[in-house]
């Protein structure tokens, strides 16, 4: 992949502390700790304080949390810091104001953006796996949040992490973006969907590809460019450029609202902010980095 700046979501300053995890002890001495803080949530957003995320003490906001037991998200200079998901109906006054995540993703700093990332994708898989998939039982916590235990049949459950391949097609000076019907009036993007089993990276993008817009690609051409947890709730964003085969567009009405192939003069335009008739997904997003980069080459 090239050498490129860290994308939001993509760094974290913190020490995940896979060793302190599994010493109980340890933990225990972690959250007596007078410097543990933690970030708060409420159904799945974050609170922020002048564009950072908002810390409180551990002891304060773990008072405020009944739904479930405190996430430790890692160590900062030997502190610890905690996830804690507050009570639906905790909106009382003092509380602070919750934020939404993806605009939060564009107001924090980088490092910032990688605790947000962590700390909703744990928060939101928690509350989506409550119950064992193998025989159905209640689930407890494990390992400070990195695990969930079934005590009937002992299955141990983990994160769940969905991959997922975001392409720019490209064929000579062109390259192809769609739009869905949901989005904002010029907004348009590379095209994405979800890896199956059994395929790899190129195999996947190739028949998303077809799959969306009709459109034949040559696996072999497919060039990782820059990855990206998305935290919507958990994907893994792997960007590629690909060389398209053929250029005539069938759009799947079940995926897409439109799609169309775009100049190189044109994409750097969008870039710009000139473009009159279309825009292009914010810095936050990986499509804008696959956009940057093929418009950057000659």
């Amino acid at each position: 992949m090239n050498h490129l700046p860290p994308l939001a979501f993509c760094l974290s300053p913190l020490d995940r502390a896979e060793v302190v995890r599994r010493d109980a002890a340890a933990l225990k001495a972690l959250e007596k700790q007078t410097d543990a803080q933690a970030v708060l949530f409420l159904r799945g957003d974050p609170a922020l304080a002048d564009n950072t995320l908002l810390r409180w003490p551990f002891s304060k906001a773990v008072r405020m949390s009944q739904v479930a037991e405190p996430i430790l998200l890692g160590l900062q200079d030997g502190a610890p810091l905690y996830a804690v998901d507050l009570l639906p109906d905790a909106e009382t006054p003092g509380l602070p104001e919750f934020t939404d995540t993806r605009t939060a993703g564009m107001r924090v700093s980088i490092e910032e953006s990688g605790i947000l990332a962590q700390a909703r994708s744990l928060i939101e898989w928690r509350r989506k796996h409550r119950f064992c998939s193998n025989c159905g039982a209640e689930t407890h916590q494990a390992e400070a949040g990195r695990k969930r235990i079934c005590p009937d049949c002992g299955t141990e459950h983990f994160p769940r992490i969905d991959p997922v391949a975001i392409m720019l097609v490209v064929k000579d000076d062109w390259c192809l973006l769609g739009r869905q019907e949901s989005w904002p009036e010029r907004m348009w993007s590379a095209l994405a969907g979800f890896m199956e089993p059994g395929e790899t990276i190129a195999d996947a993008t190739a028949r998303e590809i077809w799959e969306e817009a009709g459109i034949q690609c040559d696996p072999s051409t497919a060039e990782i460019v820059d990855n990206q947890p998305w935290p919507f709730p958990s994907s893994l964003m792997i960007g590629l450029i690909i060389e398209a085969v053929t250029v005539g567009i069938t759009v799947d009405a079940h995926e897409l609202e439109d799609a169309r192939w775009f100049s190189r003069d044109e994409i750097r335009a969008m870039l710009s902010g000139a473009h009159p008739e279309a825009d292009i997904p914010p810095k936050i997003a990986i499509a804008r980095r696959l956009l940057e980069v093929w418009a950057s080459r000659s």
